[in-house]
Order: structure tokens, then C-alpha cells, then sequence
């Protein structure tokens, strides 16, 4: 069977490492790259986590490209209070020896791109910063991406503004930049990221097999499923292995095909995911698709699976 080839970019936090893990198990794809960027915590605990992430896989051969500092326009602001100091939930794991990259994160993207001629599927998980910035230094990049399956928006709600997701709202220009660019996305918003959760008993089985993914799932995840403990609420949403699964298996998955506009301006609305799913107004360009459903029992032995492969 033909591989999918992926490339990951990726604001390495504790979501990221599982969609990382998950990713390299998965068998229809190949993580062909990844790169880093500023979102859930600082360019250089992303970078230096999706490394050690990676390497914790088996994975070295992997190479792991550094990105954007900050977000375009805005200052940058990340969530030690979901992701630790660290990034990992303050959780430690040994120090990849892969060589350390030099090359951007958007010029490697434009490369391998190229290299693939028009099949590679981008899966951004953090902030849409690198991903920008490439389509802004490198226009004909638009024709080299198949598609961007993005952890990031929502139809309804917010979780960092009543009406905002972090990812968008981090960088919503970014965001905007991306969506303007013709680019076929598959967006999996908060609308169905909700929905993929590991409950309880998965948790306690993935914690049993006692390997190296499975302590740094152990280790990395304390802080989130604690602070969703005080609110009465249990289980781990897995959003960003979302898009990753996604892409192997969308099947598992329902969406809605719909027009996305980003709010760059407002102070309540920044960082909106404007849809026209539900409206009689239908935006003149739609070449995205929303992603609402998900076969979470499917979803959920999937992630098993790979854990229990390490």
C-alpha cells in the first residue's frame, strides 16, 4: 500500500506528543517532517520537545525543522497552565542526538513539497504561523500541498474566548493568510476535537503498558486531567491526534463542506472561525470542509494501538 506522506508543524505540547506518537504508528501514513512553532509554549521548548518526541519514537531519521518565534501580528502569549513550563506537562524525556536542523520550517516545507510534487499533506496542530509564512515567501507553494488538515477553530464556541479556539485565536492573521490561499483544508475545530476523547478506562490502559510513551502520556498529561478533574469533568480530549487520524482514516470522521473566514479585527470576535455552514449566505469561495463527528471508540483504540506498539 502507498503511504500517505504527512508533514506535522506543530507547537509541541502535550496534545502534540500523542499526535506525534499516534502519527508514527499509524499505517496508511509517513511523516516525511515536522517543524516547530510558538503556540502552546516558547519556539524552542516546541522545537526541542518535537525532537525529543520524535526520537522517543524511534524515529531519528526524522528531521525536525525550527519556525516562527511569535505570531505575525500579535504578541505571543502561551499556556503554561495546560502545557507546563516546559511544554510537556513538566514531564522529562531524554535528549534526541538526531543532528540539529538549521533550515526553516517554511523553506523545508516549500522543499519537500516540491520534492513530492503536489501530494504532501500538511497537518498543523499549533498556530498557523509557518504555514503563513511560506505561502507568503513562496507563493507557488499553493500548488505542491495536497491538503492542510489543521487542528484549530470551531463553528460554535471557544475555549480561550467564548467565541475563539487557542490555535486561531493565537494567530489568527495567520490563520486568515492561510485560508485565503486556495489551499483544500479539512478543518477539525472544537466541534468535533471535543468529541475525541480518551475516557477513563482508556487512560488506565494506556498507562499499563508501562512503556516509554506510555510514562511520558502518564507524566505529560497530570496537569490537564487534575485541572478537568476540579471541574467534574473526566477523560482527555485528544485534539491535536485529530487531524492525524484524520488523514489515515477519514472514514471515521463526518464534515460538512463550507466557506471559513478568520476575525482579524474584532476585540470580542478575534480569532473567530466565521463559517456559512448554517446560513443562507454562503461565503463565494468554499473549498473548506468543517469537520463535526467523530467515531470516538474508533478514535480512541486507534491511540491504544500505537502506544501499545512502543
Amino acid at each position: 500500500m502507498k503511504k500517505i506522506p504527512v508533514w506535522i508543524d506543530t507547537d509541541t505540547g502535550v496534545d502534540d506528543a500523542v499526535g506525534i506518537l499516534t502519527a508514527l504508528k499509524l499505517e496508511p501514513i509517513e511523516v516525511v517532517g515536522v517543524s516547530a512553532v510558538a503556540g502552546n509554549t516558547y519556539q524552542n521548548n516546541a522545537f526541542r520537545n518535537a525532537r525529543d518526541v520524535i526520537s522517543l519514537g524511534g524515529r531519528e531519521d526524522i528531521r525536525v525543522y525550527p519556525g516562527a518565534e511569535r505570531p505575525l501580528v500579535k504578541k505571543l502569549k502561551v499556556a503554561p497552565h495546560v502545557h507546563g513550563d516546559n511544554g510537556l506537562g513538566e514531564a522529562e524525556i531524554p535528549r534526541s542526538k538526531a543532528p540539529i536542523e538549521t533550515t526553516k520550517a517554511w523553506d523545508a516545507l516549500y522543499e519537500k513539497a516540491k520534492e513530492l510534487k503536489g501530494e504532501l499533506v500538511v497537518c498543523p496542530v499549533g498556530p498557523l504561523t509557518n504555514i503563513a509564512i511560506a505561502i507568503t515567501l513562496h507563493p507557488d507553494i499553493v500548488d505542491y500541498i495536497k491538503v492542510l488538515n489543521i487542528m484549530g477553530g470551531a463553528a460554535i464556541g471557544g475555549n480561550v474566548t467564548p467565541c475563539a479556539e487557542f490555535n486561531i485565536f493565537t494567530d489568527p492573521h495567520a490563520a486568515q493568510t492561510v485560508l485565503k490561499s486556495g489551499i483544500p483544508v479539512n478543518m477539525c475545530g472544537l466541534d468535533v476535537t471535543l468529541k475525541a476523547f480518551l475516557d477513563d478506562d482508556d487512560i488506565a490502559e494506556i498507562i499499563s503498558y508501562g512503556n516509554k510513551a506510555s510514562d511520558l502520556f502518564r507524566d505529560s498529561n497530570h496537569m490537564i486531567y487534575e485541572a478537568r478533574e476540579r471541574v467534574h469533568e473526566s477523560g482527555l480530549a485528544e485534539h491535536d491526534s485529530c487531524p492525524i487520524i484524520f488523514t489515515a482514516y477519514p472514514e471515521l470522521f463526518e464534515g460538512q463542506k463550507c466557506g471559513i473566514y478568520v476575525e482579524t479585527q474584532g476585540t470580542i470576535t478575534q480569532g473567530k472561525t466565521v463559517t456559512d455552514l448554517w446560513s443562507d449566505y454562503k461565503f463565494p469561495d468554499r473549498h473548506c470542509t468543517f469537520i463535526l463527528d467523530v467515531n470516538q471508540p474508533e478514535f480512541a483504540k486507534l491511540i491504544k494501538t500505537a502506544y501499545k506498539s512502543y
